[in-house]
């Protein structure tokens, strides 16, 4: 099996474009790898990159101790799966799934032995002299990933595998991947737009921006202590809650005043010495929307509340989520229990739990303080 190792890769094209800058990344033998990021922010040039399906413009990539940025990518020990599965329409499975091994002269019993463990692992057995078009979204996707199973790689690279999934299966083929890779014991490096993806699956996750790196941290890393107001935004469904203020000290507290309302901050947030010198300018504050509650305990949120008017409620089942206006600016969405009993074009009392409050840099937005 294979670490990987990227050093300060570029990636140029001609016009002076750069869709990768100074990517540095140590990605462990056995991890499941995600690089998450918007449309076009380089994750899957990244990969496609480690593959050795685009050239490398400056820096050094290795995989394991081995220096493969001018090695074919038939020789690198990794196996790809794509968006579109790219099975070969005239083909049984058995012989898609077989096909590479062909070329590469393997002896036909060791294929025959490898595609049907490969299709045990995957629970297709009973689809191998089925050919593409008799198959549905799932199964082509578990073909594909047979495919590169019987190759035995070091790594597994997947760009954006479950994309053209209906919700249900791709909910279903989350956990099926996430088995694969406990019983295959490889290195995943998977790419995806969606979050949700990216939090269920990785032992961690890379988020990428305009070519850049900005964070990379476990899921729940990520989730509590994100390093700016981009991660924050991206991690987490329904988004981060933002809201611009001014810190103030008063007496002997210090309060976050956000649309004429004065929010306490609890002590050992206060007497953080990073927030010094913010006191008396604007800040960015995050709050989760499960942070917001609906029905506060007047005790509890005493210095942390504040009257919001209910825009749209949607019901989701086991939750609701209550869309906001608070004073002239405000917009927050709260994630409350299915009990709630708030309707749309009520005014409520909400109270936020201040211990979760995140502040942020408004020129910068590198986050000050968890």
């Amino acid at each position: 099996m294979a670490s990987l190792s990227l050093r300060h890769i570029y990636k140029k094209y001609p016009g002076g474009v750069t869709a990768v800058s100074d990517f540095n990344l140590e990605i462990k033998d056995k991890e499941f790898l995600v690089l998450v990021g918007p449309s076009g922010c380089g994750k899957s040039t990244t990969l496609r990159m480690i593959a050795g399906l685009e050239e490398i413009s400056e820096g050094e990539l290795f995989i394991g101790d081995r220096l493969v940025n001018d090695v074919a990518p038939k020789d690198r020990k990794i196996a790809m799966v794509f968006q579109n599965y790219a099975l070969y329409p005239h083909m049984s499975v058995f012989e898609n799934m077989a096909f590479g091994l062909k070329l590469s002269k393997v002896p036909k019993e060791v294929i025959k032995k490898k595609v049907e463990e490969a299709a045990r692992i995957l629970d297709i057995t009973h689809l191998l002299e089925r050919k593409p078009k008799a198959l549905s979204g799932g199964q082509k996707q578990r073909v594909a990933l047979g495919r590169a199973i019987v190759r035995d790689p070091q790594v597994f690279l997947l760009d954006e595998p479950l994309s053209n999934l209906d919700a249900k299966l791709r909910a279903a083929m989350r956990t099926e991947l996430t088995k694969l890779h406990n019983s295959v014991g490889t290195t995943f490096i998977y790419v995806t737009h969606d979050q949700v993806e990216a939090m269920t699956m990785a032992t961690r996750i890379v988020v990428m921006k305009d070519g850049l790196i900005q964070q990379v941290a476990t899921p729940q890393k990520l989730y509590d202590e994100p390093v700016n107001i981009f991660v924050a935004g991206f991690i987490g469904t329904p988004q981060m809650n933002f809201m611009n203020g001014t810190l103030e000290k008063k007496g002997d507290g210090v309060y976050f005043v956000y649309e004429g309302n004065a929010l306490k901050l609890p002590k050992e947030k206060a007497e953080d010495p990073k927030l010094a010198e913010y006191i008396g300018k604007e800040v960015v504050c995050g709050l989760r929307p499960e942070c917001i509650e609906d029905a506060p305990d007047p005790e509890k949120y005493k210095d942390a509340m504040l009257d919001a008017n209910v825009d749209v409620t949607e019901l989701m089942g086991a939750e609701i989520y209550l869309y906001l206006n608070v004073g002239e600016e405000g917009k927050l969405i709260a994630r409350v229990s299915a009990r709630s009993q708030t309707r749309a074009g009520e005014t409520v009392k909400v109270g936020f739990d201040m211990t979760r409050l995140h502040i942020f840099d408004k020129d910068t937005e590198r986050c000050i303080l968890h």
